[in-house]
């Protein structure tokens, strides 16, 4: 999807170079209305100061003040290292298929900065490393039909690979909203053949298509609630969570936020318990047992069965 300041670039460089553009090749070379071109037009006349005409003879726009250029972007090295490292972040958690279109938006915009303003991005890229961990990898068209199918609102038919169960199905859903958890994509959807809202792994969508069929999203809907029932990548039936840290390992838990509900019970022997309510119990005892005999869970009595045997199995394991 364009911005007004690509749109107006484009426009700018069409009228410097004699191609006299008009509202309706700018409207198909952008896939917006011709309305939304017009008021880019007013835009550039009105507050900008451009003098635009229509040129009768050509059927296009033309300056009738050569002299006129679009004001330099007022940005400052900050700002525009933000972008950078934006740009880096970018690169590793969407794929580098993005890398080139990300810096043919920086090279824009550096063309219209003011001459103070110098930032040698070669130079602040030996500075930075940025690592997304291992992530699955995601088809950058997909995330991009996502997207405009849900800026559209239309549906989107797929074969969807459920890790857990080891097969594959065809749904058909509404698209919602799109979250990024430990470096992979996830997407939360309204699923026809469910009857209800869910996450689907974008790593693991196969085959899609946007359909032209539209939807009309749920009024009553909030990613924001509906993610907060989850823990980590993980959604499920919320629960009454305790779990205990000696120590030794509070001194990192304790600095981190792990979940919007999270308590924190400091002990006398500076130990801590957490307390969260949230669902993906199956999430949550693989985080617990990454800290090994520092972490103990509390409840609820499930999970800690559920630990126990994981215990008991890996001991059984090492003793054969």
């Amino acid at each position: 999807m364009s911005t007004r300041l690509e749109r107006i670039i484009h426009i700018d460089e069409e009228i410097r170079a004699g191609r006299r553009p008009s509202a309706a090749s700018l409207a198909a070379r952008f896939e917006v209305s011709e309305r939304t071109i017009y008021a880019d037009r007013t835009f550039m006349a009105d507050r900008l100061g451009a003098s635009i005409e229509f040129d009768e003879e050509r059927r296009g726009w033309r300056y009738t003040d050569h002299t006129w250029i679009l004001p330099a972007i007022m940005v400052s090295e900050g700002e525009l290292l933000a972008f950078f490292l934006g740009q880096a972040v970018s690169r590793e958690y969407l794929g580098t298929p993005f890398e080139a279109p990300l810096r043919t938006a920086l090279g824009k915009i550096a063309r219209y900065l003011p001459a103070h303003v110098q930032v040698d991005l070669a130079e602040a890229a030996r500075h930075y490393t940025i690592s997304a961990g291992a992530t699955v990898d995601v088809a950058p068209l997909l995330l991009l039909d996502l997207e405009r199918a849900l800026r559209e609102h239309r549906q989107v038919r797929m074969v969807y690979y459920t890790a857990s169960r080891d097969e594959r199905t065809e749904r058909t859903v509404n698209p919602y909203h799109f979250y990024n958890a430990r470096g992979d994509w996830y997407l939360v959807a309204y699923d026809l053949r469910r009857k209800e809202v869910r996450n689907f792994h974008l790593g693991r969508i196969e085959q899609w298509q946007v359909l032209d069929a539209r939807f009309e999203p749920d009024a009553g809907f909030s990613a924001q609630a509906f993610l907060a029932e989850g823990f980590l990548t993980e959604l499920g039936q919320a629960a009454d969570i305790a779990v205990r840290f000696d120590a030794y390992q509070a001194r990192w838990i304790r600095e981190r936020r792990w979940h919007a509900t999270q308590q924190i019970e400091e002990l006398p022997d500076g130990g801590l318990i957490l307390r969260l309510r949230c669902g993906g119990l199956d999430e949550v005892r693989r985080w617990v047992m990454s800290y090994g005999a520092h972490a103990e869970v509390l409840a609820p009595p499930v999970l800690r069965q559920t630990v126990a045997d994981e215990v008991d199995k890996l001991a059984q394991m090492y003793l054969e």
